[in-house]
């Protein structure tokens, strides 16, 4: 079993970055495929990025595609997702979540962090 413990969430201005770090402890991350979700307050958590075992294969969701990056370093056992051009509607929790295959779907992932708070100011 993998315990995930996100950090790097803050308070940034809009068209500011943020990178977050998902560290893994446990099991070695690169026994997982990775995602990103956020939920937003009074809303359903989504999906925001995923990245497959090896790191060969990454998906994103509509809203953050061309502003914000996920990848992963084995060595350092860390998911990261780079964060540009942020976007007051882009202030949520966001989570990180491992699974045996990358997908988009939340129920999938059985393994979760507890989340860090983004917020971006307009």
């Amino acid at each position: 079993q993998v315990q995930l413990v996100e950090s790097g969430g803050g308070l940034v201005q809009a068209g500011g970055s943020l990178r977050l770090s998902c560290e893994a402890s446990g099991r070695t991350l690169s026994s997982y495929a990775m995602g990103w979700f956020r939920q937003a307050p009074e809303k359903e958590r989504e999906f925001v990025a995923a990245i497959s075992r090896i790191g060969g294969s990454t998906y994103y969701a509509d809203s953050v595609k061309g502003r914000f990056t996920i990848s992963r370093d084995s060595a350092k056992n860390t998911l990261y997702l780079q964060m540009n051009s942020l976007k007051p509607e882009d202030t949520a929790v966001y989570y990180c979540a491992a699974a045996p295959t990358a997908t988009v779907y939340m129920h999938r992932y059985p393994y979760w962090g507890q989340g860090t708070q983004v917020t971006v100011s307009s």
